[in-house]
């Protein structure tokens, strides 16, 4: 089985594209996830959504906001500029989260689940 969570906070703005001829949106953004055990380290993902997922995801999130994700790891490659093979690893986002961070004077941290499941295509999610 290939699954995978992540609670993370985005490290930069969501690079949103449309493809071409088929207009599918692909959303790519990097998620920096803290260490457990480690203060102050992070492993670093490279995170992709697609269609109406990734388009709510550059739409509701920005460079520093938290996010919580379900998805699976695929691995590519393609030929660089130079001619070389470059092996990728990317997370593959199905669904996420909402997450709000606490407050000092909250006792309570938000979340709103959301899959693009459990949507019609033209709903958002709140």
């Amino acid at each position: 089985m290939n699954k995978v969570f992540l609670n993370g906070r985005l490290t930069k703005d969501i690079d949103l594209t449309f493809a071409q001829g088929s207009g599918t949106a692909i959303c790519k953004f990097n998620l920096a996830v803290n260490r457990k055990f480690k203060k102050d380290e992070a492993d670093f993902f490279n995170c992709i959504a697609f269609n109406k997922t990734g388009e709510i995801i550059a739409e509701y999130f920005k460079k520093g906001s938290p996010i919580l994700l379900d998805g699976h790891i695929q691995t590519g490659s393609y030929e660089n500029k130079e001619g070389r093979r470059v092996y990728t690893t990317d997370i593959i986002v199905d669904s996420f989260d909402f997450i709000s961070i606490k407050k000092e004077n909250d006792t309570q941290t938000n979340s709103q689940d959301w899959s693009p499941a459990d949507a019609d295509a033209d709903e958002i999610p709140f």
